[in-house]
């Protein structure tokens, strides 16, 4: 659907969000084929952008209560792709971090979603992905807004 210069902020608020979340719905099916749950791979993912992270701290990040995200962080313990060490000043918390092998998933997830995503990047006409880039640039910048 073109753009209509008459479409006023809250027509276009609705269709951006909307173009935004079927966009992040189709990258999120690309992925290689595993039993992790997509909850399981946003806490990981967390874990590999954020780095180390006490249990509470990823379970702000993630929005979720605590005792959800123990049992999360069990599953992923249980796979190995999360390891547990002590807190470096407080001997009462554990630092959460992706072992190499979760770093490995994490990575392989990505380089799953960027081969369909520039797959259908080259299909646009040249005019197309100017477009695109420009708005990547614009939404990088309303996502960097207070």
């Amino acid at each position: 659907m073109a753009m209509n210069r008459s479409e006023t902020p809250e027509q276009l608020t609705v269709r951006l969000r909307d173009a935004i979340t079927r966009l992040n719905r189709r990258l999120r099916q690309e992925r290689p084929v595993g039993d992790l749950t997509m909850t399981q791979l946003s806490a990981l993912t967390s874990l590999h952008l954020g780095g180390a992270l006490t249990p509470r701290e990823l379970s702000e990040v993630e929005r979720v209560q605590p005792p959800t995200m123990t049992k999360i962080v069990a599953k992923l313990e249980d796979r190995g792709l999360v390891g547990r060490t002590p807190h470096p000043t407080d001997g009462r918390q554990v630092l959460l971090a992706p072992t190499a092998e979760g770093q490995e998933v994490v990575e392989s997830y990505q380089k799953a979603r960027d081969e369909w995503l520039s797959s259908k990047l080259a299909d646009l006409a040249p005019d197309e992905r100017d477009t695109v880039a420009r708005a990547a640039s614009i939404l990088e910048r309303l996502a960097r807004a207070s």
